[in-house]
């Protein structure tokens, strides 16, 4: 009886501690941890009051802003809802889903809507001073529904969805990443300027309609960050992308970028403190390395409409200012001292203007170029930067 009686306590016991939460989840302890994981100071993120219910914690009145700042300086959450949260052995916090409360803020005149806001998958690390990808905070999904910004009950600006999206490989050598922002309109008829009113009408750009879009991945070991797309695209305008490529942002990089970030903060002397951290950063960046870059644009009408307004403001026809844009294009190159470049220049121009449908400007050394030697080329040199990137310009390709 006395070995029965003993068993069932352990059990009752156990039972308790697993369904209590205060010992399942400490949410003061996830506070700090997700303040250091986006990298801010103690008491940027504040809150109400915590309530922990099993695996859910709910962060009641939630404001992000620097610690100490008044109520009127801090951006105001609401209640944070975090769904499926448990705590690693490492300390750190895995959350299945973290939902926010809809915005509507108005000041002034202006008023901010947003609904649908949430993060899946979201991983808070127990130290971010790590040399992992552990270290870092991660999420899945980052998703919002509809949002507005309007002025004085007019929607100037409304976006349909925003999506962006994460993905570790299975060895943690490297972290994808996406995003969407569809639906993006934009309203000028509200600028009261009448010369910006003129010019915007003349552009056809009284409504803008597009979305934009972003792929890139992250390889930790070697620290290469490649952006293979980083587009805006919108109706009647066209499509503008931006690829790059950056080496030796490693995760050491990153520890010592966040701890000369954390350094500067906290030191009393401001200007002393910029100092020494811009003494740092050219420390740093003797660890970066440039890999190509290359900017494209897809022309959908902007070039002629564009090219007919300039020629209005100078008396003369759309095609005449053209003629004239051809003539001007090799003196100004001329005026640069890049002779390799010149010629190219101004072929991909005269091409271009022809019959507007595309432009192409790529840098692609040979081998990765230390930021350091750019810089340097770029204040006693310029003239050697083409050669040095191994720039090259295209139209209509």
């Amino acid at each position: 009886m006395h070995i029965r009686s003993t068993r069932f306590l352990f059990a009752g016991t156990a039972l308790w501690l697993a369904a209590s939460p205060a010992f399942a989840l400490d949410g003061n302890d996830l506070v700090k941890k997700l303040t250091a994981g986006f990298n801010l100071q103690e008491g940027d993120i504040a809150v109400g009051s915590i309530d922990v219910n099993g695996s859910t914690v709910t962060l009641k009145g939630m404001s992000v802003g620097k610690a100490g700042a008044t109520p009127d300086a801090r951006v105001k959450l609401g209640d944070v809802t975090l769904n499926g949260v448990e705590e690693d052995d490492a300390g750190g916090y895995t959350i299945e889903k973290a939902s926010f409360q809809d915005i509507n803020l108005t000041e002034d005149k202006t008023t901010l809507t947003a609904k649908d806001m949430y993060l899946t998958g979201l991983y808070i690390p127990g130290d971010v001073n790590g040399d992992t990808i552990d270290s870092l905070l991660t999420y899945e999904e980052g998703h919002s529904g509809p949002m507005t910004v309007s002025v004085e009950g007019k929607q100037v600006l409304g976006i349909r969805e925003t999506s962006f999206s994460m993905e570790r490989t299975e060895d943690d050598s490297t972290l994808s990443f996406d995003g969407t922002i569809d639906g993006v309109s934009v309203d000028l008829t509200t600028i009261d300027d009448p010369k910006s009113k003129e010019t915007i009408e003349s552009l056809g750009l009284t409504k803008i309609d597009g979305n934009i879009s972003m792929v890139g991945s992250w390889e930790i070991d070697s620290g290469t960050i490649s952006m293979t797309e980083y587009a805006f695209d919108f109706a009647n305008i066209g499509r503008l992308n931006i690829e790059a490529s950056v080496s030796g942002y490693t995760m050491q990089f990153l520890k010592s970028l966040r701890e000369t970030t954390k350094a500067m903060e906290q030191t009393e002397n401001k200007e002393a403190a910029q100092q020494a951290a811009g003494l740092a950063m050219l420390g740093l960046l003797q660890q970066l390395s440039f890999n190509s870059a290359k900017i494209s644009f897809d022309d959908d009408g902007i070039t002629k409409r564009s090219l007919n307004y300039a020629g209005k403001t100078q008396g003369v026809s759309g095609e005449q200012m053209a003629m004239m844009l051809k003539g001007m294009a090799p003196l100004m190159m001329a005026q640069l001292n890049m002779p390799a470049l010149q010629n190219s220049v101004s072929a991909a121009i005269n091409t271009f203007l022809n019959n507007p449908r595309n432009f192409t400007i790529a840098a692609e050394p040979k081998a990765p170029v230390p930021l350091p030697m750019i810089i340097g080329a770029a204040q006693a040199a310029p003239n050697t930067l083409p050669d040095m990137l191994g720039v090259s310009v295209a139209a209509n390709r």
